[in-house]
């Protein structure tokens, strides 16, 4: 959920900047991507990061690196693109659907792999980073999509302001 949640952050940031002035919002954006994957790369540039690892992390971190670099894709389209299209908003939720498997099994595999941080430090260490960064979001859609719940449906009693 890391990537859907940094989507979703450049998205409703750059909506707060006029139409005109969004270009100056794109370098910020390139400069946040960058912070996102330049420790990815040098993660996995380490020669620790090859050594033997009783978990698939190298694995997991190449996949975390394609979804940063479809992520960077998609921020970059939605800020680009006022009001963004019906497609495209289906398929960041169907990407949305895919980083949440792979911060599911960044975090299965983490949790299953301290062995490895004395083999692979950084690697495991990196891991460690993203799978708090994969539960904070998901933790976050979580409650948004909650509030999203009980606004649109009358639960347990609870009504709109229009209805008796």
């Amino acid at each position: 959920m890391f990537h859907y949640m940094l989507i979703f952050m450049a998205y409703h940031s750059s909506r707060w900047i006029p139409r005109n002035q969004r270009f100056k919002f794109q370098i910020v954006n390139a400069v946040f991507t960058a912070l996102v994957l330049v420790p990815q790369f040098y993660v996995m540039g380490r020669p620790k990061s090859s050594r033997y690892c009783r978990q698939p992390l190298l694995n997991n971190l190449s996949a975390s690196i394609a979804l940063s670099f479809m992520a960077s894709g998609f921020s970059v389209i939605f800020t680009l693109i006022d009001p963004v299209p019906q497609s495209f908003r289906a398929s960041y939720h169907v990407f949305g659907l895919l980083s949440f498997c792979q911060g599911l099994c960044t975090t299965i595999l983490t949790l299953t792999a301290a062995a490895c941080a004395k083999t692979t430090p950084e690697l495991y260490y990196l891991s460690l980073i993203l799978t708090l960064a994969c539960i904070c979001s998901a933790g976050f859609f979580s409650v948004r999509g909650g509030l999203w719940l009980t606004k649109r449906l009358p639960v347990f009693g609870l009504r709109g302001n229009n209805e008796p």
